[in-house]
């Protein structure tokens, strides 16, 4: 009966600790160049204009990113204020709502005790738990991708759940772009090769109706886009699209294993139990998620752009193979492998050394600084920031927690329970913790100076802009209103009327922040005056 009233109690249990560890503390840090502050700043415009139709940055047509998530941003920020929280209030709701999806599923596909192991997995390790008190799109996208995975693997016994299939991923396409089609489609077809041998996977009027789904979906945007701006939009969406597979952005081109070394590390500790259970056998929905970690693997390893969270699509299928390691540990099916004791102790150990080193470091900046060659990092580190020491023993607690939680585990069934619970658990307190108190410092050492400069613009009738290097900080943190430039600059791009605030006719005053780095580009020219330099930014102003 015990058991059966805690049972009971799960899916509360999950919410709520979805809500304790995902929302305290969301608006604690400015939030970050790029994508943050450009998806929140989206959101902003949208609200300023009153067009949501329209996904625009600095006011001019941003053909990215489709509008699902900046809607959800936009509704946050009317209901909390155009601020931190709101931006990230989206993925945090998010989830509580991944966390209570991954119980229930897993209830239904063997028991109420492998879908509590499967969402306290999930929450509790690295880059799944961050992404979660972040503003980026993917924790969004990716929920909606594997629903869509989902409900295609109930529609092989339920036809009736193609229609939910087609709605998801729909809902991902109108999220974050046809990827969310083509990890679908890379997925099904995989999945009719291997597994049904070239025999019939869904019906012709299964694939109608999911047809028919995700397109209506897709179009209460697409297809409005279309009508009302014509194909040109498209064009620039679809050639943005082949862009980024083909060629790498600034910065970002990785060799081919740049995601297996992300997802192994940064998933710490469901990689640990995940990873090998890939090469087990798999029944069921097992065979579906085998199959949709290596497509999203494998496409985002070709992908020429590799950014850490490309490949977060693999962190539902990793998931799903730990947690079913680790209830077949529980219930005596699976042993436990010197190899996992190795890994978990192995990247174990360096996380809680990263966790150390890194107040660590800011402590002693003065004794590092001479061991940096980039001038730029050597500004930053000259930020004022205190550290009172205690930040030093979070990694060292955590690292300590997860020795005697190995050191501990017996074979018995309680035993085993408490390291599940216990490492999850640590892990998602340590991430807590850090975020709260480390993470604010560390944002003032990259960009604290140049957010606290264009906040002290807010208000003032000036043009801020930024040169030599890509941000949309100025525009969010400044609050650039519409309409605030002449009616002839309306129809420049960026770059056009970046120029125009260096060496066009303006009508008002203009401040520039460039990079210490820079710097040298514009020291001598004939508009530009020196303000003042701090912590690797430079603040300039035009001269007349």
């Amino acid at each position: 009966m015990r058991i059966q009233i805690q049972q009971k109690y799960y899916p509360l249990i999950v919410l709520a600790l979805g809500v304790v560890f995902f929302f305290p503390f969301l608006g604690n840090v400015h939030l970050f160049d790029w994508d943050e502050i450009n998806f929140a700043e989206s959101a902003r415009e949208m609200i300023l204009t009153g067009n949501y139709s329209k996904v625009q940055i600095d006011y001019k047509p941003f053909w990215e990113k489709p509008p699902l998530f900046f809607w959800m941003q936009a509704g946050a920020m009317q209901l909390l204020g155009i601020n931190e929280f709101a931006a990230r209030f989206s993925n945090a709701f998010i989830g509580c709502i991944t966390l209570w999806v991954l119980f229930l599923i897993g209830k239904s596909i063997r028991n109420a005790n492998f879908g509590l192991i499967w969402a306290l997995i999930y929450l509790g390790s690295f880059t799944p738990h961050l992404y979660f008190k972040s503003g980026i799109i993917d924790p969004t996208f990716n929920l909606f991708i594997f629903l869509g995975i989902y409900f295609s693997y109930r529609a092989q016994t339920k036809p009736k759940y193609i229609w939910l299939s087609g709605i998801f991923i729909g809902l991902s396409i109108l999220t974050k772009g046809p990827v969310g089609g083509l990890i679908w489609g890379l997925t099904a077809i995989s999945y009719w090769i291997l597994y049904n041998k070239f025999t019939k996977l869904f019906t012709f009027k299964q694939i109608l109706f999911f047809s028919i789904a995700c397109i209506a979906v897709a179009s209460l945007w697409f297809a409005n886009e279309l009508i009302r701006n014509g194909f040109w939009f498209f064009q620039e969406f679809i050639e943005y699209q082949i862009r980024l597979f083909s060629t790498p952005d600034a910065g970002h081109g990785q060799p081919f294993y740049y995601h297996f070394v992300v997802v192994l590390l940064g998933c710490f500790p469901m990689s640990i139990f995940g990873i090998p259970a890939l090469a087990s056998r798999q029944d069921g929905f097992g065979k579906w998620m085998k199959i949709t970690f290596w497509v999203v693997m494998i496409l985002f390893s070709i992908v020429t752009t590799k950014i850490v969270h490309y490949s977060s699509m693999a962190y539902f299928p990793l998931s799903f193979m730990a947690a079913s390691f680790l209830y077949d540990w529980l219930s005596g099916k699976k042993t436990w492998s010197k190899w996992l004791t190795f890994g978990l102790i192995l990247i174990g150990s360096l996380f809680s050394l990263l966790l150390v080193a890194v107040p660590l470091a800011g402590m002693n900046t003065a004794k590092i600084i001479p061991y940096i060659k980039d001038p730029f990092a050597v500004k930053n580190l000259n930020a004022v920031v205190h550290w009172s020491g205690f930040e030093l023993l979070i990694g060292l607690t955590y690292f300590i927690i997860l020795l005697v939680l190995i050191l501990r585990k017996k074979d018995s069934t309680e035993r085993k329970w408490t390291f599940i619970s216990g490492i999850t658990l640590a892990t998602a307190l340590c991430l807590f913790v850090f975020g709260a108190v480390v993470v604010p410092k560390i944002e003032r050492y990259t960009q604290g100076a140049a957010i606290d400069f264009y906040e002290s613009k807010r208000g003032q009738d000036v043009y801020v802009g930024v040169i030599g290097f890509k941000s949309f900080a100025h525009l969010f943190y400044f609050q650039k209103q519409p309409n605030s430039a002449p009616a002839s600059t309306a129809q420049m791009t960026q770059d056009e009327f970046g120029q125009w605030l260096l060496n066009g006719p303006v009508d008002k005053p203009v401040f520039f922040v460039t990079r210490f780095d820079r710097y040298e580009d514009f020291k001598n020219h004939p508009n530009l005056e020196f303000i003042d330099e701090k912590n690797g930014f430079v603040f300039l102003k035009r001269k007349n």
